[in-house]
């Protein structure tokens, strides 16, 4: 019990020498000992990476799990020790709903069919979307808090040493100065060499730690090339499932269309069939088209070959409409036409043409543009 008592007073002398010695620096009246430019350096590259690589990691938590209270249940599970539930993604359960949507419109019907394959494609999408965050936690997220929870905080433990012996060296130097005996000075200076080196132990120990920080820069880049493969691969797949749905989707238009005018002439009455075609046709709004070029026999149909040349592209002689643009197109290749917004251009469609592109005129530039950049006009 005496020892203790005596260690605690010990301690006590101790914290009450350094925090006078701190004090007295920040009121100027006691001296520091700085420390080396390099050491400086080393310190404020350390401080940096701590608080980028704090910043990059939440951020990075938020990219991969929008849901801030899934974000908090994800935490507690891993500060338990304890395996994280498996959670349904967005595009899972939006693939569940339009499923279940589908069974209830009836699975044969043209809008049935369509969520199916919409729905199978978001539960692939939901299904990519796992598999990123899964690759991304792994290879990007758990070093970066790796390095927060374990070398950052020996780094810092070190640190707390290191100001500890810098203020005990500080203080003995005052000592030193005040001691008027000589016996008062011998004992001042032989503390002064042992505090002395025990700072310059604990100052190489640190320089250590810190240099170490490059090792971590060069982890942290290969974790990082990890990521941006992992998001890679995502989003190629993604891509890829996409164009999958598209064309799925647009092979079954002209179905879904034709079921839709096929219904709409069984319901039509007898008497309405035998009326004459002048009468139906006074009946019927004037619905603006685009004109078509028709099909000469002899003549390659470039269109259907997937090439197209807009050099020997004719426009009908006839029914061309002016369309104005709705936004900025940059052309992808020779065969498209760069669009500026508010201009206006010339525009007409070829037999086999895909739906959402026509063929745009402006001056001698002539090329494919895209459909929902225009905006047809009567």
């Amino acid at each position: 019990m005496e020892f203790n008592v005596k260690k605690l007073a010990s301690d006590a002398g101790v914290f009450f020498s350094r925090a006078m010695q701190f004090t007295e620096e920040k009121l100027g009246q006691a001296e520091k000992t700085e420390l080396d430019a390099h050491f400086e350096n080393l310190l404020a590259r350390a401080d940096c990476t701590k608080n980028w690589t704090e910043k990059i990691l939440r951020q990075t938590e938020v990219l991969l799990q929008p849901n801030p209270s899934a974000r908090v249940e994800e935490f507690l599970y891993e500060k338990l020790d304890r395996k994280v539930p498996s959670r349904v993604t967005n595009g899972e359960l939006l693939a569940q709903y339009m499923t279940e949507a589908a069974n209830d419109f009836g699975p044969g019907t043209p809008y049935g069919k369509t969520l199916i394959k919409v729905g199978e494609t978001q539960r692939r999408l939901g299904a990519a979307e796992r598999e990123f965050i899964r690759s991304a936690s792994i290879s990007f997220l758990t070093p970066l808090r790796n390095f927060l929870e374990g070398d950052w905080r020996t780094i810092s433990k070190e640190r707390r040493i290191l100001q500890n012996r810098r203020l005990d060296l500080d203080a003995c130097k005052a000592r030193l100065k005040k001691a008027k005996a000589a016996e008062a000075k011998a004992a001042a200076e032989h503390e002064l060499r042992l505090t002395q080196t025990e700072f310059d132990r604990q100052a190489e120990v640190t320089r250590l730690l810190l240099e170490g920080i490059s090792s971590t820069h060069v982890n942290h880049l290969r974790c990082l090339h990890e990521f941006v493969e992992s998001q890679t691969n995502y989003y190629a797949q993604c891509y890829q499932f996409m164009l999958d749905l598209q064309k799925q989707l647009g092979g079954s238009k002209g179905e879904i269309f034709s079921g839709t005018f096929v219904g709409n002439a069984e319901s039509t009455s007898p008497a309405a069939a035998t009326s004459s075609p002048a009468a139906a046709a006074a009946t019927l709004p004037a619905v603006p088209t685009i004109p078509v070029v028709p099909t000469i026999v002899g003549v390659p149909n470039t269109v259907a070959e997937g090439v197209l040349n807009p050099n020997e592209v004719k426009p009908p002689a006839s029914g061309t409409r002016r369309a104005r643009v709705l936004y900025d197109y940059e052309a992808a290749d020779s065969t498209e036409l760069a669009l500026l917004a508010d201009e206006m251009i010339t525009v007409y469609s070829l037999p086999g043409m895909d739906p959402d592109w026509l063929i745009g005129e402006r001056g001698n530039q002539k090329g494919k543009v895209p459909v929902t950049y225009l905006e047809l006009l009567s």
